[in-house]
C-alpha cells in the first residue's frame, strides 16, 4: 500500500545525491578505511560503555564454529532463550524479562538496518539473520538502545555481516554431521582504491533428527541458501574528505520441515524425537530479499555522517496443523485419555473426512525507509563531547493471506479431501508509518563519562480487515482500525573510571514497545535501571550488573507459537510487572608453557519476574493471573561456563550450558509437571587443528553426553531439544 511513498522516494535521492559530489575536487591526502557506524561502535572502548554492552567478536565467533545463534548469545548474561526446532533457525530471545516469544520485544538489526519482516506492524521475527555469514554480535541491554528503537522494552541485538575485506581475502569452511547435514560457507572480497566488493554465500541442510510415524515418513530438517553481495566505491586518495558509497543485495531462501505439533508427555519419555503422522505435511517456506544503498562521509575532524535507504521483501507459508476433529491438539496432547480419539487421529488412526484440518500461515512483508546519523566531535575544555543526531523515516506492512485445508487420516497417510482457495481462513493487511528522532550524548571529562539521550517516535497504523469470501479484495475491507502513538524515550548512562581497571556504572531509561496496528491495549512501557562495576585488565575481565525493570503496563500479542488463547494479533494488558536480577561475567585467559587456557564464566540470576496485579485473560502463556504469579520462560538461574586449552596449533573448548526449571505458563507456588520445563545442562565441545596459515580442520559436537531435555511446551505438547549432533569440517583461507 505505502511501497512507493514519494515523500520517501524524494528524500532517499536528495541526500543521496548531493554531499558525495560537493567534496570530489578535494586533494588532501586521507588513505584510511571509513569505519561503518555500529551501535556499539562509536565507543572506542567497550569497556568505557556507560552501561551493559557486550560484543561478540570475529575471532570469539570462529572459535564457537556455530551456526546456531541461541548458543552464540549464552555467552551473554542477561539473554534469554527458547529453543523450538533445535537448529536455531527461528530463535525466541528475550533481554532481561522482556519476553521470548518470536524476539518480538527486542529491536533486531542487521549492520545497524531493522530488519525484522515488519519491525512496527508485526514484529515477530519469523526471520533471522543467518548467523554463518555474521563477522560479530552486538547485545545492548544498557540505555544505549535509546539510539536504536523502535522496541527497548529489552533491548537491541545487531548482528554484523561480513566486511569488505582490506586485501584479496577468499575463505571457504565446508562441514559435514550427523542427519545429514551439510554446511558450506564461502566469501570471496577484495579492497581496491576506489573500488571494492564482496561476494558470499551459505549453502546449508540436514535431513533432521525427528521421526514422522506412519508409512510416507519424511524429513524434518532443513534447506538453506543464503547470499549477500556488496559493492562499494570510495573516494581516491587524494580526496580531502572521505567519502564512501556502499550496495548491499542480500536473499535468502529456507525450506524446513518443521511443526509446532509436539509430543505427550508419555510419548516424549519413551521417543523424544518422534513426530506424529499428522504433522507429515507440515512445512515452513520463506523468501527474504534485503535492499541498501549507504552513503558516509567523514570530514576528518568536526563532523562524519552516514545516511542508509533500505528495503526488505519478506515471504513465508508454515503449512501446519490447525486443529483435530474440531479440538486444538494443545488440549489432545495435554489429555489424551479425554480426546482418545482425537489423539488417535493424531498418531494415524482413520478418521472422517476434514478431520485434520491444517492452516496454510501465508504470509507478505514489507519494510522500507531511510536513516540518517550524524556525529559531532566537540570539546569544550577539558571535556570531550561527542553528538549523536538521528533520523529514521519507516513504512512496514504484514499481508495475511491465508487458507485451511481439510485431510483425511487414513492408516498413517494423510489424505486431501477439501482444499480451500486463498484468503479463505485470514485476509487482512496491516501496515505502520513511523518517523523516529534521537539525540544523544557522550561526555568525557576526568573520570567522568555521562551519555544522556532520547528518542521520539511518531507511529501511525492501520489494520484493513477483508471478507475471507472476497480473495481480490475488490469489495474493499469490511473493517478499518487505526490507531496511533508519539512517544518521548529518554535515556542516561554514566560510568567513573574509578583506575585503569576499575569502572562504576550505572543507568536508567524507558522501554517502549508500540502497540499493534488496531490494537485498543494500552501502553507497553517500562522504566529500565542497572547499576553495577566492570574490571578490566591484561589477565582478567569481571563485570557484575544489577537491572530492575519496572513494567506501567506490560502487553501480550496472541500468536500461534505462543499457544494462541484468543484471536491471532489480539493483544492484553498485563498490568505492572517487575524483573529483577544480576548478571556475572568473568573471563581469563592465563598461558602455561606456550599453552592459553581460556576461561570464561557467564551467569544470570533472575531474582524476581512476577505481575504485581491479578486479571483475567484468555492469552495462552498468562491465562487468569493472580499477584505474585511468575512471568513464563524466565529461568531464575541461567550459567555458561567454558574451558578451553589453546597453543599455535590447535585448541580445544568445552562449555557447560545449565537452565533451571521454568514455567511455560503464569503461576507461583508449586510447578504444574504439564507446565514445566525442567532443568538441564548440555556440554558442546569444539576443536580445532591449523595446519599452516591457510588450512585447518575441527571437530564440533553440541550437546556431548546426549542429555534429553524439553525444549519447548508450547504451543502444542512437548518438544525436544537437540540431541547429540557431531560436525567434521575443513576451513580454507587464501
Amino acid at each position: 500500500m505505502y511501497r512507493h511513498s514519494p515523500v520517501l522516494v524524494s528524500t532517499c535521492a536528495g541526500i543521496l545525491g548531493l554531499p558525495f559530489a560537493a567534496f570530489a575536487d578535494d586533494d588532501e591526502v586521507l588513505n584510511e578505511e571509513i569505519d561503518t557506524v555500529t551501535i556499539v561502535g562509536r565507543i572506542s572502548d567497550v569497556a568505557d560503555v556507560p552501561g551493559s554492552a557486550h560484543v561478540i567478536d570475529a575471532e570469539e565467533l570462529a572459535s564457537l564454529h556455530q551456526s546456531d545463534i541461541l548458543r552464540v548469545l549464552r555467552t551473554v548474561p542477561g539473554v534469554y532463550l527458547q529453543e523450538e526446532e533445535g537448529f536455531g533457525l527461528r530463535p525466541n530471545i528475550g533481554i532481561r524479562g522482556s519476553g521470548l516469544d518470536r524476539s518480538a520485544r527486542i529491536a533486531l538489526l542487521e549492520d545497524g538496518v531493522l530488519i525484522a519482516p515488519a519491525p512496527y506492524a508485526a514484529s515477530s521475527a519469523y526471520y533471522f539473520p543467518t548467523q554463518r555469514r555474521m563477522s560479530g554480535v552486538e547485545v545492548l541491554k544498557g540505555p544505549a538502545a535509546v539510539a536504536v528503537g523502535p522496541r527497548t522494552t529489552g533491548g537491541a541485538l545487531n548482528m554484523l555481516s561480513t566486511p569488505v575485506p582490506d586485501t584479496m581475502e577468499l575463505n571457504l569452511d565446508v562441514r559435514a554431521g550427523d542427519y545429514n547435514t551439510l554446511d558450506t560457507h564461502f566469501n570471496v572480497g577484495d579492497r581496491g582504491e576506489n573500488v571494492s566488493w564482496l561476494f558470499e554465500t551459505v549453502q546449508a541442510e540436514s535431513h533432521g533428527f525427528k521421526d514422522i510415524d506412519g508409512p510416507v515418513g519424511g524429513d524434518t530438517g532443513y534447506d538453506l541458501k543464503d547470499y549477500i553481495a556488496k559493492l562499494q566505491f570510495d573516494t581516491d586518495s587524494t580526496a580531502k574528505v572521505r567519502q564512501s558509497l556502499r550496495f548491499k543485495f542480500g536473499y535468502t531462501d529456507q525450506t524446513s520441515d518443521e511443526t509446532y505439533l509436539g509430543l505427550t508427555d508419555a510419548d516424549f519419555a519413551q521417543n523424544p524425537n518422534r513426530r506424529y503422522a499428522a504433522s507429515a505435511s507440515d512445512k515452513f517456506q520463506s523468501e527474504h530479499e534485503q535492499y541498501q544503498v549507504t552513503y558516509v562521509i567523514d570530514t576528518g575532524g568536526l563532523w562524519r555522517g552516514e545516511v542508509t535507504t533500505y528495503h526488505n521483501d519478506f515471504y513465508r507459508n508454515w503449512y501446519k496443523l490447525q486443529s483435530v476433529a474440531g479440538e486444538s491438539a494443545s488440549a489432545v496432547l495435554r489429555d489424551p485419555d479425554t480426546y482418545a480419539v482425537e489423539y488417535g487421529y493424531l498418531t494415524g488412526l482413520t478418521s472422517a473426512d476434514d478431520a485434520i484440518q491444517i492452516r496454510a500461515n501465508n504470509r507478505n512483508y514489507f519494510s522500507n525507509g531511510i536513516q540518517s546519523e550524524i556525529q559531532w566531535d566537540l570539546g569544550f575544555g577539558d571535556t570531550d563531547v561527542q553528538i549523536n543526531t538521528g533520523l529514521r523515516v519507516h513504512e512496514d506492512e504484514e499481508d495475511r493471506f491465508q487458507h485451511q485445508d481439510g485431510y483425511r487420516m487414513e492408516d498413517g497417510t494423510l489424505v486431501l479431501t477439501t482444499a480451500a482457495p486463498g484468503g479463505s481462513n485470514t485476509n487482512r493487511v496491516s501496515n505502520a508509518e513511523v518517523l523516529s528522532l534521537y539525540i544523544d550524548t557522550e561526555m568525557r571529562a576526568g573520570n567522568w563519562i555521562f551519555t544522556p539521550g532520547i528518542r521520539y517516535e511518531d507511529i501511525d497504523m492501520t489494520r484493513l480487515d477483508f471478507a475471507t469470501d472476497d480473495p481480490t479484495r475488490q469489495q474493499g475491507p469490511t473493517r478499518v482500525r487505526r490507531n496511533s502513538a508519539q512517544v518521548l524515550i529518554p535515556g542516561m548512562g554514566a560510568l567513573y573510571r574509578l583506575s585503569e581497571e576499575w569502572r562504576l556504572l550505572a543507568g536508567v531509561h524507558k522501554g517502549y514497545n508500540p502497540p499493534a496496528p488496531g490494537s485498543s491495549a494500552d501502553e507497553d512501557s517500562r522504566i529500565n535501571v542497572e547499576a553495577g562495576t566492570r574490571y578490566d585488565s591484561v589477565l582478567l575481565s569481571v563485570e557484575g550488573i544489577y537491572f530492575f525493570n519496572d513494567y506501567d503496563n506490560l502487553v501480550g500479542t496472541v500468536t500461534d507459537s505462543t499457544g494462541g488463547g484468543g484471536q491471532i494479533g489480539d493483544q492484553y494488558d498485563g498490568g505492572e510487572v517487575e524483573v529483577a536480577g544480576l548478571e556475572l561475567s568473568i573471563s581469563s585467559s592465563p598461558a602455561f608453557g606456550g599453552v592459553e587456557m581460556p576461561l570464561s564464566l557467564r551467569y544470570t540470576w533472575t531474582t524476581k519476574a512476577e505481575f504485581k496485579t491479578g486479571f483475567e485473560s484468555s492469552f495462552g502463556p498468562w491465562g487468569d493471573v493472580q499477584a505474585g504469579d511468575e512471568m513464563p520462560y524466565i529461568p531464575e538461574h541461567q550459567l555458561r561456563a567454558m574451558l578451553g586449552l589453546a597453543a599455535d596449533k590447535w585448541h580445544v573448548n568445552v562449555a557447560a550450558n545449565f537452565t533451571s526449571k521454568v514455567r511455560t505458563k503464569a503461576g507461583q507456588g508449586t510447578f504444574d509437571p504439564q507446565d514445566t520445563i525442567d532443568s538441564h545442562a548440555v556440554w558442546d565441545l569444539v576443536a580445532s587443528w591449523n595446519f599452516d596459515s591457510h588450512l585447518s580442520t575441527y571437530i564440533k559436537v553440541d550437546n556431548l553426553l546426549d542429555e534429553t531435555y524439553i525444549a519447548a511446551r508450547r504451543p502444542s505438547g512437548v518438544r525436544p531439544g537437540l540431541p547429540r549432533t557431531a560436525y567434521f569440517g575443513i576451513t580454507y583461507r587464501l
